[in-house]
């Protein structure tokens, strides 16, 4: 089928990948992967030249980056589709976007990819994902890292086993904002936990549930607003009975808490049956409205905006998207 095409610009600090480095290395070039490696140290990562084991140091920052990368894309609900290691920047930012989605409802199991038939790139699976391919970056980095194979094996290694105690370190310190939480208590994992469960065993919308939590952090109106979201509102009543008493804990006045946590709980994400409404009106009547409201709308996706409230509401369930694919 003949379809309209078009050309897509991307922006980055550099559009170099884990996989330039493999690229390299599957070829034995050992001089071409010590190039390429100088020339991200000097273009994103400069610290590393003055450690005493550069290369060492430049796996660490990398993968710095990409554990708060991939926490920051799991607060908002966003899935990748495919974290192969030639999608992966070495810089940190997301510039690869091939059938990335937004979840509506939460489920860690969620998969959009329609070519990921075995849900290795699912919601949930994102964190151990990128440690993955933070290990084949590594691989590439060990003739640098130190001439004794062995030795530069186990350095790498005590490296990227440190990877899900850093990710979860960033994961865990964004969710506490997204709760309103400004301090940090040893029990809050669970609390986090436990509300994940309640949308999950509830169905219930991974953006509006967080965004209406912004409103349920000032007064009864918001709890009610919130409480319609769960098909059984007792569990809710329960969980919300040890937020507010972990609330009362800090030191933020309610209308301060709920501002802070507008800023982190986005009011509008790009969700699938609205992507796909504007691609079929632009694709089939060269109706470009959709896409232009739905721009304007994402442009500042924290800021409720007046006459834009159908833009946060979920799909109904005839049009609910469940496969995306590259070139969408």
């Amino acid at each position: 089928t003949v379809l309209p095409g078009a050309v897509l610009t991307r922006v980055a600090a550099s559009h170099v990948r884990v996989g330039t480095f493999q690229y390299f290395a599957v070829r034995g070039d050992t001089d071409a992967v010590k190039r390429l490696a100088g020339y991200v140290i000097d273009r994103h990562y400069p610290d590393a030249k003055g450690a005493g084991q550069p290369y060492l140091a430049l796996l660490d920052a990398v993968m710095e980056r990409q554990a708060q990368l991939v926490a920051r894309w799991m607060h908002v609900g966003f899935l990748h589709g495919v974290m192969n290691t030639v999608n992966m920047a070495i810089s940190g930012e997301t510039i690869d976007f091939g059938p990335c989605a937004f979840m509506d409802v939460y489920d860690p199991a969620t998969v959009f990819s329609s070519i990921d038939e075995g849900g290795r790139y699912a919601y949930g699976n994102q964190g151990p994902i990128a440690q993955w391919n933070l290990a084949r970056f590594a691989e590439t980095l060990l003739p640098l890292i130190d001439p004794d194979r062995q030795r530069a094996i186990d350095l790498a290694s005590d490296l990227i086993n440190r990877f899900p105690q850093r990710f979860s370190e960033h994961w865990l310190a964004g969710m506490r904002r997204k709760l309103g939480l400004f301090t940090m208590e040893e029990e809050d994992l669970a609390l986090v936990q436990a509300w994940l469960d309640l949308l999950h065993v509830n169905g219930a919308d991974f953006t509006l549930g967080f965004r209406r939590l912004c409103d349920a952090a000032v007064d009864a109106e918001g709890h009610a607003a919130l409480r319609s979201l769960f098909a059984n509102p007792r569990g809710y009543d329960e969980w919300a009975e040890r937020w507010q008493a972990r609330l009362e804990r800090e030191t933020e006045k309610p209308h301060e808490r709920a501002a802070a946590m507008r800023q982190v709980n986005p009011a509008f994400i790009p969700r699938n049956h609205r992507v796909e409404q504007a691609l079929s009106a632009a694709v089939e009547r060269e109706d470009f409205s959709l896409f232009n409201d739905l721009l304007e709308v994402l442009a500042r996706p924290y800021q409720d905006k007046s006459g834009s409230a159908a833009f946060a509401d979920p799909p109904g369930p005839s049009d609910r998207v469940f496969r995306t694919f590259c070139g969408t």
